[in-house]
């Protein structure tokens, strides 16, 4: 196997998070205790104990059922089922130990040496990292920064060699909060069929869409409901759901093999999951909790997006970015007179004198691709949202004239 990198957003992020008093790094939705979960529960009656209940607690806690808890494969099953004119069975879902292990188990099962895999970018270097140290070799497909970060259909198509294997997609896309609408979604789709090639869709930020309805005409569907079986998609309990703490992730497919594979794979690394981990994961989304927990995040998030929208603007002489309308993050990129700053040298300066994270673009993205650019959290505690703001916007009038353009200083570690 070849030489991996070091995942560059969790060692910027570990390294730093000590230092922080306002953390606008974190792409997960607002965490949540599992107290204030069974709260959320439109479920009020005596007999609804919450997630860890006495038939939980009384449990004898063995390795359990061995793809995942019937109760959550069901739920998620059901999920991905709505809409759809076939329903997906249990059996097409196993559970992981967070996303990262899915995401993981998805290129280790299905990616050889030799084979060639496109990846939506910009992304989660994992998307694109792990199948390199495979000995895969991987094209980065470039959304459009300039165009509201679309993805060119027509580009993919001159992508495509005879050895490729798979087309990555990150929906709604980290770290621009960007999507990929219905209408370019069926295109891959298209291509995808006529090629043979899996389409592996990290779905980690669905659903929350805080600024596309679901009524609307591009509205993004799953890519396991766009009538091709081979493929795959993966999802977690962290980012929308607010529970990054029970590591609790899943890959899906209508391909019985692929996840069979991913399966038999996932006995060299976990066993089983945590039982506990399982009861908080199928309480969150279950009918009677899942509506209420994601209206909190759907809210919240648009609260802050708000506060956001109005920074940039007052600070348009130093920032742009596209507007996201779905997850929990933005990507903005910093410039003095059209030349972009050193985003990393700008986090770290944040950081010293304001107590206030944000991730480095270039640093955690891709170096040299977005270079001036900070992904923001903003799906945070309301009030540390706008106390961190507050900072930063006290650094853009006491330092911004202070930090270098891209290239000209090493930043600060």
């Amino acid at each position: 196997m070849a030489q991996i990198e070091y995942l560059a957003m969790e060692r910027w992020i570990d390294s730093k998070s000590a230092e922080a008093k306002y953390d606008l790094s974190s792409s997960c939705a607002k965490i949540i205790s599992i107290q204030d979960l069974t709260a959320l529960s439109e479920d009020k009656s005596e007999s609804n104990e919450g997630p860890l209940s006495t038939q939980v607690l009384s449990r004898c806690l063995g390795y359990g059922e061995m793809a995942g808890s019937t109760a959550l494969r069901s739920t998620l099953a059901g999920l991905y089922s709505v809409k759809t004119p076939v329903p997906l069975p249990i059996e097409n879902v196993t559970i992981t130990s967070g996303a990262s292990l899915a995401n993981y188990l998805v290129f280790q099962a299905l990616c050889k040496p030799d084979d060639h895999v496109i990846v939506h970018y910009p992304t989660y270097q994992l998307l694109y990292s792990v199948p390199q140290s495979l000995g895969a070799d991987v094209t980065l497909w470039k959304a459009k920064e300039d165009d509201k970060w679309k993805l060119d259909v027509e580009e993919l198509k001159g992508l495509i060699k005879p050895n490729t294997k798979m087309i990555v997609l990150n929906n709604p896309q980290n770290p621009t909060g960007a999507i990929i609408p219905r209408t370019t979604l069926k295109e891959i789709i298209a291509i995808a069929r006529e090629h043979s090639i899996v389409v592996f869709s990290n779905e980690i930020f669905r659903p929350l869409f805080h600024s596309v309805h679901p009524g609307d005409e591009e509205f993004p569907p799953s890519v396991l409901s766009l009538g091709y079986d081979d493929v795959i998609v993966t999802g977690s309990m962290s980012k929308v759901y607010s529970l990054p703490g029970i590591r609790v992730g899943w890959i899906a497919s209508r391909n019985k093999k692929l996840i069979d594979q991913c399966t038999k794979l996932r006995s060299y690394t976990t066993i089983s999951v945590s039982q506990l981990d399982e009861a908080v994961a199928a309480y969150a989304l279950d009918g009677s909790c899942l509506h209420a927990l994601l209206k909190r995040n759907t809210d919240l998030a648009r609260q802050n997006l708000a506060l956001l929208v109005s920074f940039i603007e007052k600070y348009k002489w130093a920032c742009e970015w596209v507007k996201p309308v779905a997850s929990s993050v933005a990507f903005v990129k910093f410039a003095k007179m059209g030349k972009p700053v050193d985003d990393l040298e700008f986090c770290a300066q944040l950081l010293q004198k304001k107590g206030v994270l944000l991730v480095p673009g270039a640093q955690c993205f891709g170096p040299g691709e977005y270079t001036g650019y900070v992904r923001v959290g903003y799906a945070i505690d309301a009030k540390e949202f706008e106390a961190g703001l507050d900072l930063l916007k006290e650094f853009m009038e006491e330092e911004y004239e202070n930090i270098p353009l891209a290239g000209r200083k090493l930043a600060i570690r």
